[in-house]
């Protein structure tokens, strides 16, 4: 009995991913048909290859010296595979993305659509998640971040608005009630619905006004997970509790509506905008190649 090759390609995907389950919603397949998958290598090669637990997988001694070999070829394999989508008309296959939930929102809706119907054979999964994940160990072939934390080795494409601003912002009956702060350093003064990265850190507030810069770091009566929890805070902030703070392009609706104001405008900080981050490999997959080929198009004057 031949040892299947999609067989090795899930032993990879659960052992990067650290578990059968995580490896499973990287991979679009079951946790069921991965270990499978793994029990039919282990049945093949005679050898167990990974020590499992409730709580996690780690590779044998024998598991790590197959992978030591089997993950470079598999990768030149994938590699070669796809060489055969340059003859195609159009680019085929999957394109997995990681990006931050602010990207999600803020970057890609301008952008999945028409790259998709430029390419109907490109199938594009994005993770949008907070967590600074190893992207290719997480089987992603390309990311979305801000440029402080891009991973080295990596080349950088320019994605989305190339200026963007942090705002603060409260329901004007709120600012009625409790003043308008006149200067950042007031805001410690004021109920501030904070944000928590998965990590447990919880960012300050950042403010600038011509050569004058200060990092302010408030209390409130609410925090939460930054990325899917955001949208808590704004609603929060809309009903009157306290200021809240984000992109200033995630605020803009509520802003124009006038169901917030704009707290210490001129103080609002601006940053670089985000940049798609991907391998130097000489050989890109070609859904990809067609991304970052589509980006930089639009990036042209």
């Amino acid at each position: 009995m031949k040892t299947d090759l999609q067989d090795l390609l899930a032993l990879r995907a659960v052992v990067q991913a650290g578990g059968f389950r995580e490896g499973a919603r990287l991979s679009g397949k079951s946790a069921s048909s991965l270990s499978d998958a793994v029990r039919r290598v282990e049945a093949h090669l005679g050898v167990r290859l990974l020590n499992r637990s409730t709580r996690s997988v780690a590779p044998t001694e024998a598991g790590s010296r197959l992978l030591e070999r089997l993950v470079p070829a598999l990768d030149e394999v994938e590699a070669a595979l796809d060489v055969v989508n340059h003859f195609r008309d159009r680019p085929a296959g999957t394109l997995r993305l990681n990006v931050p939930v602010s990207a999600a929102r803020l970057v890609l809706p301008a952008i999945i659509t028409p790259f998709l119907q430029a390419y109907p054979n490109i199938r594009l999964e994005v993770v949008a998640e907070e967590s600074f994940v190893d992207m290719l160990a997480a089987g992603f072939d390309a990311g979305i971040r801000y440029d402080e934390r891009l991973e080295q080795d990596m080349i950088a494409v320019p994605i989305g608005p190339r200026v963007q601003r942090f705002a603060a912002a409260a329901a004007p009956a709120y600012l009625d009630r409790a003043g308008r702060p006149a200067h950042p350093r007031e805001l410690l003064d004021h109920a501030c619905l904070r944000g928590k990265f998965p990590s447990g850190n919880v960012p300050v507030w950042e403010f600038e006004r011509g050569e004058d810069s200060l990092r302010v770091d408030p209390t409130g009566p609410l925090q939460v997970s930054i990325g899917g929890a955001v949208d808590l805070a704004v609603d929060a902030a809309v009903r009157g509790l306290g200021v809240v703070y984000l992109f200033e392009d995630w605020l803009r609706p509520y802003l124009d509506s006038g169901a917030l104001e704009p707290v210490l405008e001129e103080w609002w900080p601006a940053f670089s905008g985000p940049f798609l981050y991907y391998p130097g490999r000489k050989h890109l997959p070609a859904p990809l190649r067609a991304f970052v080929d589509f980006i930089k198009e639009r990036n042209e004057p």
